[in-house]
C-alpha cells in the first residue's frame, strides 16, 4: 500500500502543498503567496493562471523536498478557497478575465435589488444561503454581463464556470474532467442542497446557461487522474472539499454537534448537523459538509470575512509588525487594549450582520494608545467576531457547545486562543496537526482509495496539542463585549452614506 497522500491547499492569499504520511505526519510542506488585485474599492480579484502556476510549483517542490517518488503517493486531495469564480474557455482552458474572489463586494447593489424583489426567502429555502455578494452566482452574472460576448459564448457551450476546485481539476486532468464537489457547489447560490442538484429555478433567476456548470461528484471518490507528466506519474484526484468543510473533516468533527473554528484569511465557525439541513436564522448559513457515497452530511456555518487578514493588513498596510508572530509578542506587552476596539469590516461584515456596506474603524483612541494596543485590538477583534457567530449559532442549534476545536494559521497565536476562550467562556482545543484543512482533503482522498478504512479510524487518531481554559471574570467579559457591540454599531452601513 502507498503510505503517502498529497494535498493541494489553494487559499485566498497563497497556494500550498502538503504531503502527509498516512499517520498524519507532515513529510513536506511548501507555500507560495500570489498577487492580490484590487481594481477598485471593495473589489478583489485573482489571476487564475497565477493560481494554477503557483499551485503546480509548490506541488512539484513538495514532492522533491519529500524525497519520495510520486509512485508512493496513493492519492491527491484538493481543498480550496470557496465562492471565488473562474470562467474559462472550454477549448483553450484559458480564463476570460480575472477570477472574482469571495471577498469582492462589486455586486452589492445587484444583491440589494434581488432582496427588494422579495427573493431572499426562496433563495434561502433552496440553497441554504443569504443573498449576498459573497457567493458565486452574482459574481458569475457580473462576468457574463461585463466581459464582451461572454453570455453568448456561454450559451453556445464555449465557456465553462467553476470554483477553484473545478479550475484545478480541469487543469490537472488536461481538460478531461469538469467537476465540483457538493461542499463547493453548495456555496454558489445555484445548487439545491435538498435535491443535491443544480437548481433550475436559480439558473433561471441568474440567467446562467446550464452547459457552463461542472458535474457534481461526491467529495470522497475518484474525480479523475492527473496528466502523467505533471508529477511523473498519473495520480488519482480522490478527495475534494471547500476549505472550511475540509477543516471540519480534518478535525474529525463527525458527530452531530461537533464544531470547529478556523482562523484563516476569514474566520469560519462550522457545526456538524448530520443528515439534517437545519433551517438557518440569525445570519447563519446551511451548506453541504461533504458527501461520501450516497451519504450527505450538512453543516451550519457562520462566516467572518476578515480574520487573519487583519494581521496581514497590520503588516503590509500599516507596517506595524514585520510578521504574524510579532503580533502575539506586541499584544502581550500591554495588559489590555486601553479601551481600543478595531472593527475590521474592510469588505463589509459577515454573520450575523451581513452588511455589505459596513466598513472598518478604530474606536477609543487616546494619546496614550500605542501600536501594541492597536495590534492587541486587532487580535481581539478576531475573538469578538467569533463570539458574535457562536452566539447566533447557539440560538439555532439544539445542543450548546461545550468546547470548540480550532485551526488555521492564527491558531498558533496563544494570546488569541486564550482571549478567545475567555470571551466564549468555553474550552478551546488546538489539534496536534494544525494543518486540518489540508489533512481533511488528504483523508477524503485516502478514504476513497482505501488508505483508511473508515471515519472511525480517523477519529481514533485525532490528538490535541493544547487546551485553553477560560480564566476571565463574568463582569470583565460583559464589559468588553459591550464595548465591542458599540464599536460595531458605529461601522454598520457606513459606505451607504457615500451614495
Amino acid at each position: 500500500m502507498s503510505n503517502y497522500l498529497l494535498a493541494l491547499d489553494q487559499g485566498t492569499t497563497s497556494s500550498r502543498c502538503i504531503i502527509f504520511h498516512r499517520d498524519g505526519t507532515i513529510v513536506s510542506k511548501v507555500q507560495r503567496e500570489f498577487s492580490q488585485i484590487f481594481p477598485r474599492e471593495g473589489w478583489v480579484e485573482h489571476d487564475a493562471t497565477e493560481i494554477w502556476a503557483t499551485q503546480m510549483g509548490v506541488a512539484v517542490e513538495a514532492i522533491l523536498q519529500s524525497g519520495i517518488d510520486a509512485s508512493e503517493i496513493a492519492a491527491l486531495g484538493i481543498t480550496n478557497q470557496r465562492e471565488t469564480v473562474v470562467v474559462w474557455e472550454k477549448e483553450s482552458g484559458k480564463p476570460i478575465c480575472n477570477a472574482i474572489v469571495w471577498q469582492c463586494r462589486r455586486t452589492a447593489e445587484y444583491c440589494d435589488g434581488l432582496k427588494a424583489e422579495g427573493l431572499e426567502s426562496e433563495v434561502r429555502a433552496r440553497t441554504g444561503l443569504l443573498i449576498d455578494p459573497y457567493f458565486s452566482a452574482t459574481k458569475l452574472r457580473w462576468i457574463l454581463d461585463h466581459v464582451e460576448g461572454a453570455q453568448k459564448r456561454a450559451e453556445k457551450g464555449e465557456l465553462l464556470f467553476g470554483t477553484i476546485d473545478s479550475w484545478l481539476i480541469y487543469q490537472l486532468t488536461g481538460g478531461k474532467v469538469h467537476a465540483i464537489d457538493p461542499s463547493n457547489a453548495s456555496r454558489t447560490m445555484l445548487f439545491n442542497i435538498h435535491t443535491m442538484q443544480w437548481d433550475e429555478e436559480m439558473l433561471r433567476l441568474f440567467n446562467i446557461p446550464a452547459c457552463m456548470l461542472p458535474k457534481v461528484l461526491p467529495s470522497s471518490g475518484v474525480f479523475g487522474y492527473t496528466l502523467p507528466h505533471l508529477f511523473g506519474k498519473s495520480l488519482p484526484i480522490a478527495g475534494v472539499a471547500g476549505d472550511q468543510q475540509a477543516a471540519l473533516f480534518g478535525q474529525s468533527c463527525f458527530a452531530v454537534g461537533d464544531a470547529k473554528n478556523t482562523y484563516g484569511t476569514g474566520g469560519f465557525l462550522l457545526m456538524n448537523t448530520g443528515d439534517r439541513a437545519v433551517t438557518p436564522g440569525q445570519g447563519l448559513l446551511t451548506s453541504v459538509g461533504w458527501q461520501i457515497g450516497n451519504e450527505v452530511n450538512y453543516v451550519l456555518e457562520g462566516s467572518v470575512f476578515v480574520c487573519g487578514a487583519v494581521i496581514q493588513w497590520l503588516r503590509d498596510g500599516l507596517g506595524l509588525i514585520k510578521n504574524a508572530a510579532e503580533s502575539e509578542k506586541l499584544a502581550m506587552k500591554v495588559s489590555d487594549s486601553a479601551g481600543v476596539y478595531l472593527v475590521p469590516a474592510f469588505v463589509g461584515l459577515g454573520a450575523p450582520y451581513w452588511d455589505a456596506y459596513a466598513r472598518g474603524g478604530i474606536q477609543g483612541l487616546t494619546r496614550g494608545v500605542t501600536k501594541a494596543h492597536i495590534v492587541r485590538a486587532a487580535l481581539e477583534s478576531m475573538a469578538y467576531q467569533t463570539h458574535d457567530v457562536l452566539t447566533a449559532m447557539q440560538k439555532e442549534a439544539t445542543l450548546p457547545l461545550t468546547s470548540l476545536r480550532v485551526d488555521g494559521g492564527a491558531s498558533a497565536n496563544n494570546f488569541l486562543l486564550q482571549f478567545q476562550s475567555d470571551i466564549l467562556n468555553i474550552p478551546l482545543l488546538r489539534p496536534a496537526c494544525v494543518e486540518t484543512t489540508a489533512w481533511g482533503a488528504a483523508t477524503l482522498a485516502g478514504l476513497a482509495v482505501g488508505t483508511f478504512e473508515s471515519k472511525e479510524e480517523l477519529t481514533r487518531e485525532w490528538r490535541a496539542d493544547r487546551e485553553f481554559l477560560p480564566q476571565m471574570e463574568d463582569a470583565a467579559r460583559e464589559k468588553l463585549l459591550g464595548g465591542w457591540r458599540r464599536a460595531v454599531q458605529r461601522n454598520l452601513r457606513w459606505a451607504e452614506s457615500e451614495e
